[in-house]
């Protein structure tokens, strides 16, 4: 059987309150962040980073002075290896903090695989997101003359696996969380964008809201219409003066306060803990929540190692129909693929 390496992709987070501002630095360093020449987007990126810092590091203080991603994926990474069995080997590239791209790919190299397949943990594509980790993994392959045959899944907002165990993941919170005879209503949460981003042509949104309608049709296989199925899509995560999608989770947790709804918020677009589901959806969030009038708040947690979850990650490896070679000579290689796909998906 072949050696086969699988490079798991995450944004990364910080591993101490010191790698808070070198973290950020990093984020909005990247062009598929802030589209500027080099430049003028570093300067920029560095006083971005050392105005947010502060309040980032407040951030991190709440869950330990470290993000727990890289270890959440680490724990992903070790169960995709026992369901796909010997000759395989799981290898995380975070893409704005240790270990990055560079790190992972002279990892891989050293191994010596056969087959490497990029799978970026963002089940929905952005250019944001899996478009950045998979260019500078091309970029770096190159440079390390990593000239192995390479396949990249490049998202799976409906795949059966990932919205099986979302939908069993928040059937029992919806069915503890009534508020009288209209039940609790559904936050389903995803990481915000910028509207301008959304408008170039980027399929996240439709993406999301794909993964969305797939959930709310399993949850009603499972029964759970008998509350109603009160549910929306919202985003989080805003920052900077730009218009993002919306509505926003803070719009919809002050809706809910004033009509007297419990709420359950369940994030869809994140498949591990971090700081944006343990810090702003459950304290931020909640506090809100709290202060609002809101009769019940609850957060569904992140698939994470869901057995059938990782099932379907595996299957999606092994599947050659499920990925594409990757391209010599693009950085935006998968884009034209996923928005043709996205446009299938309304």
């Amino acid at each position: 059987m072949p050696r086969r390496a699988i490079v798991l992709m995450n944004l990364g987070g910080p591993d101490s309150l010191a790698a808070v501002r070198p973290f950020l630095f990093n984020l909005f360093n990247d062009d598929a962040i802030i589209a500027l020449p080099g430049l003028l987007r570093s300067p920029l990126a560095w006083l971005i980073a050392a105005r947010r810092a502060p309040l980032a590091r407040r951030i991190y203080a709440e869950i330990g002075g470290a993000s727990p991603l890289l270890a959440n994926t680490e724990a992903q990474a070790r169960a995709l290896e026992a369901a796909l069995g010997p000759e395989h080997r799981c290898f995380v590239a975070m893409r704005y903090w240790h270990p990055l791209t560079t790190e992972t790919a002279r990892q891989v190299a050293a191994w010596g695989p056969d087959e490497v397949v990029c799978l970026p943990l963002y089940p929905q594509f952005s250019t944001t997101t899996t478009g950045s980790s998979l260019a500078v993994w091309r970029r770096e392959a190159q440079r390390l003359g990593l000239d192995i045959p390479t396949r990249i899944v490049c998202c799976y907002p409906t795949l059966p696996g990932f919205v099986e165990s979302l939908a069993t993941l928040i059937r029992p919170a919806l069915k503890g969380s009534g508020s009288g005879p209209r039940g609790p209503r559904l936050l389903l949460s995803a990481h915000g964008l910028p509207k301008k981003i959304v408008q170039t042509g980027d399929p996240y949104q439709r993406q999301v809201e794909a993964t969305a309608a797939a959930v709310i049709a399993a949850l009603a296989r499972l029964g759970a219409d008998e509350w109603g199925l009160d549910w929306r899509v919202c985003y989080q995560s805003r920052v900077g003066p730009l218009e993002w999608i919306g509505p926003s989770v803070e719009s919809e947790i002050r809706r809910a306060g004033a009509e007297g709804v419990s709420l359950v918020v369940a994030p869809i677009s994140f498949v591990s803990e971090h700081s944006e589901t343990l810090v702003e959806l459950d304290i931020e969030y909640g506090r809100l929540a709290r202060s609002c009038g809101v009769p019940n708040y609850r957060r569904v947690a992140t698939v994470s190692v869901e057995p059938v979850f990782i099932a379907a990650l595996a299957e999606l490896v092994c599947d050659p129909a499920a990925s594409e070679p990757m391209s010599a000579g693009d950085d935006r290689f998968c884009r034209a693929r996923v928005t043709a796909a996205a446009g299938a998906l309304r």
